[in-house]
Order: structure tokens, then sequence, then C-alpha cells
């Protein structure tokens, strides 16, 4: 491990020069393959964050998929469901997924669109199951605390053998004070420590108190992805995984729709007329994601249209239509949405509740308090004040 890294260039080409370096001690990372950039380095540090507190919180594998310095999923190792499987395309994979595979498999395909050319994070050691479902995604590079032979091996074939392998420390601490410089200033502040827990969600401030574990899982994954993403953010997430990300908007509602649209779509690609697309053989995978998500919104014609169609599908397809894509969504219950900080008004549950949303957790605080608890009763909602809010940037 060395004191500093030169890097090509900063954000954009023009940056230069551009390093990582300690001002005390060694880099706790190791490149192993490639030549990570300025960017990939903010993700893969943002990212190794976000899994390794996920791993401390629930005590399982997690994974994240990055894109400029926010999460386009995250997800714990829990096993996939034959559904699961066929719509993150991995159902055809000869080797048996690992705990940390699933992690991989989920955060990856909870917005794929997004996750094109992503950074990737694991909170445990890349295994050949991981290594063997990254090789066929483009994403610009990896970090986790180790590596198996094999898996190295797989990984190092990428991008004609210059993907990003980035190895971390597993043990190391930073300083508890961080400095930013922004116009030549320098900024400093405390780091934000905040442990996420079960602690969180006991302040219940809604008629309905009921907040089963597989709730408060997924609400620790939505804060803990929260914690990481760059504000304002809202986060839903369900059977242990990110569904539905919103990042980086000036208004609160807007990130719920946001995030509240991903998630729709997620579960819409569960429905059956979309798990029985037969697409033409060798699609690119990248080809048949733009497909589907054009398929299950209001531009199908894009893709359905005479001429078009045939380069995507075998057989022309039925239409989804409008009044089905809503009648699917009804069925979606038992999601859970975190948010940054507070919601200042009621619309943000009215549109939560129409992506399936029964838990909440938020900061509180809002003059409306009362009227966002008066709307999470109107639905049945159960919803907690942390008390703490999460901006990130």
């Amino acid at each position: 491990m060395a004191k500093e890294l030169e890097l090509k260039y900063g954000c954009n080409p023009n940056q230069k020069p551009s390093r990582i370096f300690m001002k005390e001690g060694e880099l706790p990372i190791e490149v192993l393959n490639g030549k990570p950039g300025y960017i990939n380095f903010l993700d893969a540090f943002n990212s190794w964050q976000l899994v390794k507190e996920l791993k401390e919180a629930l005590g399982l594998p997690a994974a994240a998929s990055f894109k400029h310095v926010s999460p386009a999923g995250a997800a714990v190792g829990l096993p996939l469901s034959d559904t699961l499987k066929k719509i993150y395309f991995v159902d055809d994979l000869k080797v048996e997924l690992s705990p940390i595979a699933c992690a991989y498999a989920r955060a990856r395909g909870a917005d794929r669109m997004s996750s094109y050319g992503d950074w990737i994070a694991l909170s445990d050691e890349c295994d050949e199951a991981t290594a063997t479902l990254i090789a066929r995604e483009v994403s610009d590079g990896i970090i986790a605390p180790s590596y198996t032979e094999k898996a190295l091996e797989i990984l190092k074939g990428k991008r004609k053998g210059s993907y990003n392998i980035v190895k971390i420390d597993p043990n190391y601490k930073p300083a508890p004070i961080e400095h930013k410089d922004v116009f030549g200033i320098t900024f400093e502040q405390g780091r934000n420590e905040f442990k996420i827990n079960e602690a969180l969600l006991e302040n219940i401030v809604t008629d309905n108190k009921n907040m089963p574990e597989s709730a408060k899982r997924d609400l620790i994954i939505s804060l803990i992805t929260l914690k990481y993403t760059q504000s304002n953010s809202v986060c839903y997430a369900k059977d242990g995984q990110a569904i539905g990300i919103g990042a980086g908007q000036q208004s609160r509602v807007h990130c719920t729709r946001l995030a509240g649209n991903k998630a729709d779509n997620w579960y819409l690609r569960q429905h059956p007329k979309v798990l029985g697309l037969k697409f033409v053989k060798n699609i690119r995978r990248a080809d048949r994601d733009n497909t589907i998500d054009n398929y299950i919104s209001d531009d199908y014609m894009d893709v359905l249209a005479d001429g078009i169609w045939e380069n995507f599908f075998e057989e022309k397809p039925e239409v989804l239509t409008r009044e089905e894509r809503a009648e699917w969504l009804k069925t979606m219950k038992g999601v859970a949405l975190g948010s940054d900080a507070f919601f200042p008004f009621g619309d943000n549950i009215e549109r939560a509740h129409r992506s399936g949303v029964e838990f909440i957790a938020q900061p509180g605080g809002s003059i409306r308090d009362d009227h966002v608890i008066m709307t999470c009763n109107k639905y049945n909602m159960s919803m907690a004040f942390t008390g703490m809010r999460l901006f990130h940037h």
C-alpha cells in the first residue's frame, strides 16, 4: 500500500493534476487491476461505507451498485425467488448463487437502467459466483475486502483486461474529522458516525404501531442507503433491498415521485406479460433492459411499432395497457420508505401509498408533522420518527 496514488485526471479531463493521498499513514486500498479514476474512487469509498454499515447493522453480506456518487441499488444477501432470478437475468447461471452473489444480483437488478456502467461494492469476499455475475454486466469497477483466486481471474478478463479491481482493508478507520475544499476554501466537519439500527424505529407516532421484523430490516436498509445518497433523497425498500432511490432532488415530493416510479418499474417487471416476453436471441443485455423499460411505460410503441418490434422480439407482444399496469400496482404491498429529512407535507405520503408503502421512517420535526401523521393514519401506515437527519453532500 502507498501513501498516494496519481490519477489520470479529476472529475473531467481538463482537471489536472489529480491524486488521492493520505496526510498521515498509507492508503487503505490496493489496486489489483486497472486504473481507477477520480469519480471511481468517490463511488468506491462511498459504496464501501454503505455495504460495511449494512453488514454491521444486519449481520448479512451486503452489496451496492453506485453511479455518480449515489447508489442505484443496495441489498443484503437474502435468497432470490424464481421471479427475482428471472427479472434480474441470473436464472441461467450455471453456478449456485452465494449470499454475496444474491446481494449483488439484488443491488444490480433493482434499477438496471441506472446501474449500467456501475461501480460495485461488496461487504464480503468476492467469490466465483459473484464474479461470474459481474463478468457479463457493463461495469466500471469493484471494491471488496478480498477476492478468491478464481474470482480475480474472472474479473481481470473484463474490459480487455482493464477492469478496475480495488481491495480495501476492512479494518481501516478514518479520522473522526473530515475536510473538503470548495472554491479554494476548506470545510471541516465531524464524520457522520451515527449508528442506524432498530432502536431508531421505536418512536412510532401513528395509530398503527405494528412494524414486523422484515419491515424494520427494510427500513434500516433504506436509512443506511440514504446516509450515502446525495440529498435530498428517499428510498423505497422491500424484501431486503432498495427498489427505488430518488437522489439529489431539490423538492422532497419530487424525490418521492422519482423513487416511487423506480419502485413501480421494479414491480411492473414482475408482471406476467413482462415475464413472458420472448426476446430475439443474442440481444444485448442493455438493449433488453431498455426495451423492457419502454414496454412497461406509456412509450411502449417505441418498441412495439411494426418494423421495430422485430428488432427485439421473436413474436410481437401484446400491449401492457395503462389499466393493466394500474391493476398490477394495486397488488404491491409491504413496501418500506425512508427519508433523509422530514416530510413537509402529506403529499409525499399520498404518493408513497400508490407504490405499496406501509412502513415509513423519517426524522420528523416539520411544522406539518400532524398532517403527515394524519395522512399515514388515513392509509393505516406505520411511521417511526427517528429524530436524525441524514443529509449527504
